[in-house]
């Protein structure tokens, strides 16, 4: 697929703001809002568009800490990676896990309460999940959201 100036200047404001109706989409383009409602469509039918997601406030609904968790598997061969992802993936507090080449096979998101619930949550969940070797936290400080490479 093809995408021309309108379809990333389209993608630009749905990024910004995915609420916008396509009337006031096409205002901000020059296009109709049957125009704009084709494009998005299009853009939806080809997978560039995958979803749309709701981003909540973590910290005011109450999660008022985040680490990010650098996780390598003891050994490879006696746990597949399948079962690992299943298994972190039903821990509530991790948000995302991402497999990754380096130190760590895995990086995790999580969110907790406060220090001692992301304790909690690293002893009793993560840490007791078969074949977790090495792990590594970072707590995150603050997070600036920058938009994507268009």
């Amino acid at each position: 697929m093809t995408l021309d100036e309108i379809d990333f200047a389209l993608l630009r404001a749905l990024s910004a703001n995915a609420e916008q109706s396509t009337s006031r989409l096409g205002e901000k383009l020059g296009l109709s809002q049957p125009a704009t409602w084709r494009r998005i469509r299009r853009l939806q039918n080809a997978g560039v568009i995958a979803g749309r997601r709701l981003v909540l406030d973590a910290e005011k609904l109450g999660f008022g800490v985040t680490v990010f968790l650098g996780v390598k598997l003891a050994t490879k061969g006696r746990v597949s990676l399948e079962d690992f992802e299943r298994a972190v993936g039903a821990i509530p507090e991790v948000q995302t896990v991402d497999h990754v080449l380096g130190l760590y096979d895995y990086r995790l998101r999580v969110v907790a309460r406060d220090l001692a619930d992301f304790e909690r949550v690293l002893r009793r969940r993560i840490m007791a999940l078969p074949g977790v070797g090495d792990v590594e936290a970072n707590v995150l400080l603050s997070e600036e959201r920058r938009p994507g490479p268009l």
